[in-house]
């Protein structure tokens, strides 16, 4: 017996009946629909992108998982989450360190921290010294002149706990 595919439309992109779509197959079984051109798309691993259509989709009964969740939480995406989850585990950071542990291009990151910050779950971390990645360089006050470094926001902390809770419910 095979288990029906559970589908959920991407909030970063909102794919529409005449677009063009994309399936990305997630570690809980989801299959996240994403429009062909999203931005998000060529960040996602290659071997988890699946040819989808909508007729399947219709058939699998697309839920709505649009409710009861925050605004700001509605235009994340999974790499948003990741984003927010290294800044939650590993304190501020700048966007080339992230950009590396995380795997994906500089400018995008660059482009993901900016957004993040405009919706409120990051914040630049200002003045001169900061403390450097915790229990990484100990007793060492370091800020490099040349990096702008973000942290959690206790908003950011919010959506974590909600994209957690949403990804358990679907347990």
């Amino acid at each position: 017996m095979v288990d029906e595919l559970t589908y959920k439309i991407a909030k970063c992109c909102a794919p529409e009946e005449d677009n063009q779509i994309i399936g990305y197959f997630k570690e809980d079984g989801t299959i996240t629909v994403h429009d062909s051109s999203c931005s998000a798309v060529p960040s996602l691993r290659t071997e988890r992108l699946l040819d989808v259509s909508w007729d399947e989709i219709h058939k699998s009964q697309v839920p709505d998982t649009s409710q009861d969740i925050p605004a700001e939480v509605a235009e994340l995406d999974e790499t948003d989450y990741f984003i927010l989850k290294h800044h939650q585990e590993l304190g501020m950071d700048y966007s080339k360190v992230v950009a590396e542990t995380l795997r994906i291009p500089l400018e995008e990151m660059q482009q993901r921290h900016r957004k993040l910050r405009e919706l409120g779950g990051l914040k630049r971390v200002e003045g001169r010294i900061i403390h450097y990645r915790k229990n990484i360089v100990k007793g060492k006050w370091i800020k490099h002149r040349n990096h702008t470094y973000y942290e959690l926001t206790p908003e950011g902390k919010q959506w974590i706990d909600v994209f957690e809770r949403l990804s358990s419910n679907k347990n």
